[in-house]
């Protein structure tokens, strides 16, 4: 018998590229190959990406994450510990060998990009200005590449303003990798108004996937009732994507971890719903959304692509050799 309430009508504009970008991809294939390689428990200092759900797969399958080298127990110090996608100040794998542990780096590529961009302003004689977040774990990372001191955090047009540097002729910039694109360009536009002698970094800093997963969600989210980003509160990539949507059109742009978190007795009368996913968010939550509205409404997807993204990143050397599997990942990317 047929329903007596029909669903109302709705569309949702699925943005691509969205989700995890190949550094986070390889990041947590690092955890899952080490796990098979070497057996559990293997220790991850901080998150490996910024997603909970991410966090605890991985645990469940055996990883223990830690905040510092410390916590690591003696009697498993044999054990491999991982360092994640967003960097880390060279103290810390410094630390790893004072401490004779086994290390895997999972420092995204182009985050070590950034790394060496810095190195070479400085190298070079120029001060280092980072345009960034204060305390992101890429920023922190960034910072502790080079000596205290040699490097000054730039958040906004006004810390643009306010900067006073010891010399200003000599200064090189770089960017944490996740900042929105346009943002970025008002304050690198600022400084080089203040110091024309700025130097910029051989290849731009903001990662590819950064700028994909704003352009796709510029170009679906005018006329948008509703923009949902699925992404973590201290993913900072995530975070644009919610201000992009605003910015390019939606009425009203969301964060969401889960389909749990939606709000549905908020949501009014909407008929047209953009969805894009931060690089640290798996493909299996975008589909429990899309379910959770094909529950509620007449729902039709139409994909909203810009580009499509072939990067790959290998993973360590010493994890090359195990066979990774679809069903290894099926708990962030389906079956």
């Amino acid at each position: 018998m047929a329903s007596s309430t029909a669903l109302s009508p709705l569309t949702i504009r699925l943005c691509g590229p969205r989700g995890f970008c190949a550094g986070v991809d390889r990041a947590i294939q690092i955890v899952v190959l080490a796990l098979k390689a070497y057996g559990a428990p293997v220790y991850v200092r901080h998150e490996i990406v910024h997603n909970r759900y991410v966090v605890e797969g991985l645990e469940a399958k055996g990883a223990i994450f830690v905040e510092e080298l410390d916590e690591i127990p003696e009697e498993h110090r044999a054990q491999p510990v991982v360092f994640s996608a967003h960097g880390v100040p060279k103290s810390v794998p410094e630390d790893a060998v004072a401490r004779n542990l086994f290390y895997l780096d999972a420092t995204c590529p182009l985050v070590s990009k950034v790394h060496k961009q810095a190195m070479r302003h400085q190298r070079l004689g120029r001060h280092v200005v980072l345009i960034g977040h204060a305390g992101h774990p890429e920023v922190i990372g960034t910072m502790g590449q080079l000596p205290e001191g040699s490097v000054s955090l730039v958040e906004t047009i006004e810390d643009a303003d306010a900067y006073v540097p010891a010399d200003p002729d000599n200064l090189g910039f770089v960017t944490q990798t996740t900042l929105s694109v346009d943002d970025t360009a008002g304050v690198i536009a600022r400084l080089k108004e203040r110091f024309p002698n700025l130097t910029a970094p051989a290849a731009d800093s903001i990662c590819y996937a950064t700028t994909n997963r704003q352009e796709a969600v510029k170009q679906a989210a005018p006329g948008c009732d509703l923009f949902l980003v699925v992404g973590a509160p201290n993913s900072s990539n995530s975070k644009r994507l919610v201000e992009v949507a605003l910015r390019a059109g939606a009425k009203k742009s969301l964060l969401v971890q889960r389909a749990a978190e939606i709000d549905w007795s908020a949501l009014d009368e909407i008929r047209t719903v953009g969805l894009s996913a931060g690089a640290s968010a798996p493909e299996v939550i975008v589909d429990e959304i899309i379910e959770a509205f094909r529950a509620r409404y007449d729902t039709t997807v139409e994909l909203a692509d810009t580009v499509e993204e072939t990067e790959n990143f290998l993973v360590n050397r010493e994890l090359r050799n195990i066979e990774l599997t679809p069903a290894d990942m099926a708990f962030v990317n389906g079956e």
